[in-house]
């Protein structure tokens, strides 16, 4: 069985960020929420970090990533900066 389903707060567009999903009517992708979570920052927290978002939206770009791993993991790749050529002063943060 193959079910569809429908994001009220998730957007694709592209020229916004590339064309990654995103929290509809931002530039908050879908990608920054699962870094941010991974590393320890609590969904409740999260609008604190990006004033221009709900707790809702959140919630449902975490359940975004939950049903499309594969994508959104590819995006982090892509984005990911090699830790060799990060300044030493950055690295200590």
């Amino acid at each position: 069985m193959n079910t569809s389903v429908q994001y009220r707060y998730i957007e694709s567009k592209p020229g916004v960020v590339g064309g990654e999903p995103v929290i509809s009517g931002t530039r908050v992708s879908v990608r920054a929420i699962v870094q941010a979570w991974r590393r320890g920052v609590a969904p409740e927290e999260m609008p604190e970090h990006y004033p221009n978002i709900t707790l809702a939206q959140v919630f449902e770009a975490l359940s975004y990533y939950s049903d499309n791993q594969e994508e959104i993991n590819s995006y982090i790749e892509r984005n990911r900066i090699p830790p060799e050529i990060v300044h030493p002063l950055v690295r200590e943060l």
